[in-house]
């Protein structure tokens, strides 16, 4: 199931991306034929009044498409709202907008995080984020929420390092009880729970997450809005941070660039954790799509902005075949480089690794 979640908020990221696209041709009046999520074989299509929805078969993507040079378009070569006859501004509108609508959708998340789950703020003691089921706490009645504040007569207060006593005190007990005192909304509860050895980490584990913050809920619009634009500007930030680091330091930062194989496992592992990770996980996943996609490197959206640069500055386009030629060059090396990733990601995966 986290599989499919994360999946889905792909998927989800991937049509935002070209709604964004669709939207600001639509809403400048330019001819659109097609709006398809995935490439190849068509599995579900509708046809519109001009425009073609279509679902296909390998979701590595999606497209809009323009009757441009549809040799099978009736709009005349002429027409002022095929797009190729628009201004410089208005094509550049309409290629920014899928990173634009990514950038918008990232923080709309950040705003849907804090306003359902609340803004993570320091705690006294130790916050329980999920508690698995059937587990040793589970069976001792410790629930979601719920909070430590003393473990076999240690006070656990408000401080760095804090969670890592209580682990040691649980990694000490194997098979013995341990009492802890647990804050529950308004009341204090003593519960008692034996930590049983775990087969894969061979430590003693009650099965709990842990953190030292814990949600508090948002006290007016305004502060959603700002908190969500902090977080927003932070992770941002580091994305940012993390493309530069990889063109200056290719040699030891290419490991880490990932196919959509490597996001799902990731992603996965972070939502069997806790569900409510999918909305930190879909932010960031967006902010990455957009910054992607504006690099100027040909097939992307950057690319073909750098064209429409060289267009204004120029007073005219560059010939046509140079810029087929090039696109066409970039398509070639990102499905190659696609490829690579996802057979490399492939072969990495945890559950063909047990397999040798």
């Amino acid at each position: 199931m986290t599989v499919l979640a994360v999946i889905g908020v792909l998927a989800l990221l991937i049509f935002v991306h070209e709604l964004g696209h669709f939207m600001a041709a639509r809403l400048q009046k330019i001819h659109v034929n097609r709006f398809s999520i995935g490439f190849g074989p068509i599995l579900w299509k509708f046809q519109g009044p001009e425009t073609e929805y279509a679902l296909r078969a390998i979701p590595l993507g999606g497209f809009v498409g323009f009757p441009d040079d549809d040799p099978e378009s009736e709009i005349p070569p002429n027409d002022p709202d095929l797009l190729r006859n628009r201004p410089v501004l208005d094509r550049a509108i309409v290629i920014s907008a899928g990173v634009i609508a990514n950038m918008v959708f990232a923080y709309l998340v950040f705003v849907l995080q804090f306003g359902i789950l609340g803004v993570p703020e320091p705690v006294a003691g130790v916050y329980i984020p999920q508690v698995v089921a059937q587990s040793p706490a589970d069976l001792a009645g410790i629930q979601n929420g719920d909070v430590v504040i003393a473990a076999n007569a240690q006070r656990l207060d408000l401080g760095e390092g804090v969670d890592k006593k209580l682990i040691g005190i649980i990694h000490d007990s194997p098979n013995q009880s341990v009492n802890l005192t647990l804050q529950r909304k308004d009341k204090e509860l003593d519960v008692a729970v034996t930590p049983q050895v775990s087969p894969t980490s061979g430590e003693a584990v009650i099965g709990i997450s842990l953190s030292t913050v814990a949600p508090r809920p948002i006290r007016n619009p305004i502060e959603l809005l700002s908190i969500a634009a902090v977080q927003f500007q932070e992770q941002t930030k580091l994305v940012a941070g993390g493309m530069l680091a990889l063109f200056t330091n290719f040699s030891e930062m290419s490991g880490q660039v990932g196919s959509p194989v490597k996001i799902v496992e990731q992603g996965a592992k972070l939502s069997s954790e806790n569900i409510r990770f999918l909305f930190p996980f879909a932010a960031i996943i967006s902010i990455n799509l957009a910054m992607i996609n504006i690099l100027p490197l040909p097939a992307l959206d950057g690319g073909q902005l750098a064209f429409l640069l060289i267009e204004a500055i120029r007073g005219k386009p560059l010939p046509m075949r140079l810029q087929e030629s090039v696109m066409q060059t970039g398509i070639f090396l990102l499905l190659g480089l696609g490829i690579f990733l996802i057979i490399r990601d492939t072969t990495q995966l945890e559950v063909l690794q047990n397999l040798r």
